[in-house]
């Protein structure tokens, strides 16, 4: 998630929310948060309007925002996002499996033998 977005789902800006993960740097290695670069930010929605590059934050970095970021409001949105990468997770492993059936019968089709 963009650093734009999770700023405006917590009710901060984005250069406070960058202030607080640059104070805490030591929380956030680079599996949990990396910078865009110019390429990548000029394909997303908030990027040829921003003075500096944006950050991009994995599910581990957003989990780890909660900690810098102390309001009960934080606290709230960081429970709805965790929950939010739980379904996802669910519906990619659902999908998963939906299409590994389909292939499997598909395959069975092919080589004459029922499902």
């Amino acid at each position: 998630m963009l650093d734009s977005d999770l700023a405006a789902l917590y009710g901060v800006t984005p250069k406070a929310l960058n202030q607080a993960v640059k104070r805490n740097m030591e929380r956030f290695p680079a599996d949990f948060m990396f910078q865009l670069d110019r390429d990548e930010a000029g394909h997303s929605r908030q990027g040829r309007h921003r003075k500096y590059l944006p950050y991009a934050f994995t599910e581990q970095g957003v989990a780890m925002l909660s900690s810098v970021l102390r309001s009960k409001r934080a606290v709230q949105v960081n429970v709805e996002i965790m929950r939010a990468f739980v379904r996802l997770r669910s519906l990619i492993a659902h999908n998963s499996e939906l299409a590994r059936r389909r292939r499997t019968a598909s395959l069975r089709r092919k080589a004459g033998r029922p499902k």
